[in-house]
C-alpha cells in the first residue's frame, strides 16, 4: 500500500517518512517490545490529499497574506483553514489504503472494529530533526471507518491551528515542507497507566528505575493532573528504594456513549492502594531495561496495561536534573558550620563580612562573603562586590537568590543563624550547588557542563535586572530578553521615585529609566526585550530614601498595594516609564511592556489609558504584555485575552505562593510545601499556555522552574509555550532540556 506503513515495517530512522512518535513505536515493534499493534498514515499521503483535494494552493496562499502577529487574523484563516481540509473529500486510492490497513488489524468481524487512537506524528521535509512537539492533536476511542477518517482529517487539520502556524513563520520554516503523518494504534482498555525512567530523573542515579502509575488511562498521570504512585528500584537487582503511594482520586475511561474519553471518580477502596501490583512492577523493570540496553541511552517512557498485559506506547530520551559532582564524596572530611537552601551554584571562599543594617555595607570588598539576614533592592551593590552571600531567612525565590543568579555570584539562603553563628573576618566556603556552608578555605573543584548550542522551537529568553550586566551576556545564547526588571534603574535613582518627582527630577527620572533601557535594548538588537513595569512593594519602597514619606506601611505588602494597582491609583511614575520607553523605541523597537500582578480585567483598561496618553497604544509594533502571577488571571485567563493582549509570562513564583498559601521568601517551608510541581500550579499553568495557544497569542514563563525540573519543561513543550525565560547561569542548560524535550537532542 502506497500511504500506510505498519509498525513492523518502521525503524527509528523513517522520522522524515513517518515523524518521531511513528519511528519510535516503530524501532520498538522491531526489536520485539510489546507495542499495541497500528500502522502510520505517511506523510506522503497528506501531501497528496492536500494536492489532490486543491487545497495546497488555496492553503498556502491564505497563509501568505495572513499576519501571525495580529491574533484575530491569525485565528480566523488558520480556523478557515482547518474547516477546508474537514470538509474536503478524501481521494478513494488513499481511503482504500487506510481502510485496508484499519481492516487487516483491527476488524472483530462484519459489524465490530477494536478501538483505536490517531495520534499525530509531525515532521519536516529535509529536515529530519525538526520536532514540533505538542502541537498537534491525538483523538480516542475511535470505533469505526466514519470515526477514523474524521480523525485522520482532524490530525491533519491540527498541523494548522493558530499556534503551530505562527511557530512555524517565526521559526523561518516554509509551510509547504511542514508535513504530517498520523499514527494509528489500538487503543487499551486500560486498567492502569503512567510513566517510566531508567535513570532518577530528579537525582540523576543511573543505578535506579523509577516507576509512576494510576488507574484508567494514561494522559492524566503524563499531563500532570493526578498524582501517581512512585516506585524507585535499584537497577541492579530490582529490589525497593523507595515506595510512595498517594491519594488517587480520579481517572480517565473510555465514554461510550460520545466517544473520547471522560474523567471519573476513582472507587474510594481504590484510591489509596497501589496501582502497580509486584508482579507488573517486575514487567515494567525489565522492560526498562531493555529499553535503555538497545537505545544504549537512559529513556523516559509511557506505559499502560491491559488485562495484566504491560505495553509501551512511547519511548524518548531522559533529560537528567542533577549527577553527583566528581570528589564531593571527599567533602566529608571537612566542617560544615551552616546548612541552608542552594539559590545560586557554584564555590567561593573568603573572609566574612556580617551586614545587620544597609547602611553598612560599605564594609564589603571585592571577595569578601556577604553574610545577612535578608537582601533587598539597596544591598545590590555590595552584592555585586561579594565573592559569596550567606542569609538567615528566604527561599530560593527570595530576593538574594534571585539576584545572586542573575549575578552568578555563590549563595545559600535560608540557613537560620549564620549571622549569629559565623564572625566577621572568620574564613568560610560557601557551596552553592548543595547549601553548604565549611569552616575554613576547601578546595571544591567544580566541573561546568557545556552544552552544545540547538536550536529550539520553543524560545529560549534570558532574565535580566541590571542594564550593566547586558554588555557581560550579549554574547549569550539566548533568544531575547523575557524578563528586564525595573527595580535596578530605581534603586540607581537614589531616592524613591516621588521624593524625586517633588524635587522637579522627572527629565532626571526619564533620563535614568531611558539610558538603562537603551542599553539593553541596543544590546541584543533585534532580538526581543519584554520590560517589566516597576514592581516594588511597600515594604521594600519605604527602604529608598523619603519612601517613609509615601509608602504605607501594610502588614502584608506581597499581595498589598503593587503592580498594576499602583499604576491605575497614582500613574505619575508609571506614565514616566512609558515616557522613557517611547523614548527608546524611536530607536530600539524590539522593547516591550509588561505589567505585574494584574488581578482583574478592569486594571487592563484602566492601564490602557495611560499607554494612549503617552502614544504607545499607537505603535504597531508594540507589544503589551501581562504577568500571570495571581490565581485569578489563570481562572479567567481567557477573559484577559479578550482584551488585547499580545502575551502572557507565567511568574511561577508568585503564582506557586498566592495558589498553595505558601510565602515564597520561607526558608522553613520552602524545602517541602513550596513545590512549582503541585498539581494546583501545574493545573492553573497548563490551563494558561493551552488557553494562548488556542488563542495564537504568545505565553512564556519566568523563573527556574524549566531549567530546575526538565519534567515541567516537557510538559510546558507539550503545551505549546512559546518560550521559558530563565536566569542567565542556567540559559544553556535550559535550552539543552527544551532541545531534549521536543526531540532535537539526546541526553
Amino acid at each position: 500500500m502506497k500511504y500506510v506503513k505498519f509498525f513492523k515495517d518502521i525503524s527509528k530512522d523513517d522520522i522524515p517518512t513517518v515523524g518521531g512518535k511513528c519511528a519510535n513505536l516503530g524501532e520498538m515493534t522491531r526489536i520485539g517490545l510489546p507495542v499495541p499493534k497500528g500502522f502510520s498514515v505517511t506523510a506522503q499521503c497528506f501531501r497528496d490529499f492536500l494536492k489532490r483535494a486543491v487545497l495546497d494552493k488555496k492553503i498556502f496562499g491564505i497563509l501568505a497574506k495572513t499576519d501571525v502577529n495580529n491574533p484575530n487574523q491569525l485565528e480566523e484563516n488558520t480556523k478557515g483553514i482547518r474547516k477546508m481540509i474537514m470538509k474536503a473529500k478524501v481521494p478513494l486510492d488513499i481511503k482504500s489504503d487506510i481502510f485496508s490497513a484499519y481492516d487487516s488489524l483491527f476488524k472483530k468481524n462484519l459489524l465490530n472494529y477494536e478501538r483505536v487512537i490517531a495520534r499525530s506524528s509531525a515532521t519536516a521535509e529535509d529536515l529530519p530533526d525538526a520536532s514540533f512537539a505538542g502541537q498537534q492533536i491525538s483523538v480516542y476511542n475511535i470505533r469505526n471507518k466514519k470515526e477514523l477518517l474524521e480523525a485522520v482529517k482532524g490530525c491533519w487539520a491540527s498541523l494548522y491551528t493558530a499556534r503551530s502556524t505562527f511557530y512555524r513563520e517565526n521559526k523561518g520554516f516554509k509551510h509547504e515542507k511542514v508535513l504530517i503523518a498520523v499514527a494509528v494504534q489500538k487503543h487499551l482498555v486500560s486498567d492502569k497507566a503512567g510513566v517510566g525512567f531508567t535513570i532518577h530523573p530528579a537525582t540523576g542515579n543511573k543505578e535506579q528505575v523509577m516507576i509512576e502509575g494510576s488507574w484508567g488511562q494514561g494522559d492524566m498521570v503524563v499531563s500532570g493532573s493526578v498524582t501517581p504512585d512512585t516506585f524507585v528500584l535499584d537497577k541492579r537487582n530490582g529490589k525497593m528504594v523507595e515506595r510512595h503511594i498517594s491519594s488517587k482520586e480520579k481517572m480517565e475511561i473510555f465514554d461510550e456513549k460520545k466517544g473520547g474519553l471522560k474523567k471519573v471518580m476513582v472507587p474510594p477502596k481504590k484510591q489509596k492502594i497501589p496501582a502497580v501490583s509486584d508482579d507488573e512492577l517486575k514487567q515494567l523493570f525489565e522492560l526498562a531495561l531493555k529499553l535503555e540496553k538497545h537505545y544504549r541511552h537512559p529513556q523516559d517512557f509511557e506505559w499502560a496495561i491491559e488485562g495484566g498485559k504491560v505495553y509501551l506506547v512511547q519511548t524518548r530520551a531522559v533529560t537528567v536534573v542533577y549527577e553527583k559532582e566528581k570528589g564531593d564524596e571527599t567533602l566529608n572530611s571537612y566542617k560544615v558550620l551552616l546548612k541552608g537552601l542552594a539559590a545560586s551554584p557554584g564555590v567561593a571562599s573568603g573572609p566574612v563580612k556580617i551586614v545587620k543594617n544597609p547602611t553598612h555595607l560599605e564594609k564589603i570588598k571585592e571577595g569578601d562573603i556577604l553574610v545577612t539576614k535578608m537582601t533587598d533592592p539597596d544591598y545590590v551593590p555590595a552584592m555585586k562586590r561579594a565573592a559569596a552571600i550567606v542569609t538567615d531567612e528566604g527561599g530560593i525565590t527570595s530576593h538574594a537568590a534571585i539576584v545572586s543568579r542573575e549575578l552568578g555570584t555563590v549563595c545559600v539562603v535560608g540557613t537560620h543563624d549564620a549571622t549569629e553563628m559565623l564572625k566577621d573576618d572568620q574564613i568560610i566556603t560557601v557551596d552553592g550547588r548543595n547549601g553548604t556552608v565549611y569552616d575554613g578555605r576547601v578546595d571544591i573543584k567544580v566541573e561546568k557542563k557545556e552544552y552544545k548550542y540547538t536550536k529550539t522551537d520553543t524560545k529560549v529568553y534570558m532574565n535580566l535586572g541590571q542594564p550593566d550586566l547586558a554588555a557581560k551576556y550579549k554574547d549569550a545564547k539566548c533568544d531575547g530578553i523575557g524578563l528586564f526588571r525595573a527595580e535596578f534603574m530605581a534603586a540607581e535613582l537614589g531616592v524613591h521615585p516621588k521624593l524625586l518627582l517633588e524635587k522637579g527630577g522627572e527629565k532626571e527620572f526619564i533620563k535614568v529609566f531611558a539610558a538603562g533601557m537603551e542599553k539593553v535594548a541596543k544590546t541584543f538588537y533585534p532580538r526581543p526585550v519584554v520590560y517589566r513595569a516597576l514592581d516594588f512593594k511597600t515594604n521594600e519602597y519605604r527602604g529608598l530614601k523619603g519612601g517613609a514619606k509615601f509608602e504605607m506601611e501594610e502588614s502584608n505588602p506581597m499581595i498589598g498595594w503593587r503592580g498594576a494597582s499602583r499604576y491605575i491609583t497614582e500613574p505619575e511614575v508609571f506614565e514616566l516609564e512609558l515616557k522613557a520607553m517611547r523614548k527608546v523605541r524611536e530607536k530600539y523597537d524590539n522593547l516591550w511592556l509588561m505589567i505585574p500582578f494584574v488581578r482583574t480585567t478592569w486594571e487592563i483598561r484602566e492601564i490602557r489609558k495611560s499607554l494612549e496618553k503617552i502614544g504607545l497604544k499607537q505603535d504597531k509594533k508594540f507589544k503589551f504584555w501581562i504577568m500571570v502571577e495571581v490565581p485569578s488571571t489563570a481562572i479567567l485567563i481567557e477573559e484577559f485575552i479578550k482584551e488585547g493582549i499580545d502575551g502572557v509570562s507565567i511568574g511561577s513564583n508568585d503564582l506557586t505562593q498566592l495558589i498553595l498559601g505558601v510565602d515564597r521568601d520561607s526558608s522553613l517551608l520552602g524545602e517541602r510545601w513550596f513545590s512549582e510541581l503541585d498539581p494546583a500550579v501545574i493545573w492553573a499553568i497548563e490551563r494558561v499556555v493551552k488557553s494562548c495557544k488556542e488563542h495564537g497569542i504568545t505565553s512564556s514563563i519566568c523563573g527556574q522552574a524549566p531549567s530546575v525540573y526538565p519534567e515541567l519543561t516537557k510538559k510546558l513543550v507539550g503545551w505549546g509555550i512559546t518560550s521559558v525565560s530563565v536566569n542567565p547561569d542556567v540559559v544553556d542548560k535550559t535550552r539543552h532540556i527544551v532541545g531534549v524535550a521536543e526531540g532535537k537532542v539526546k541526553e
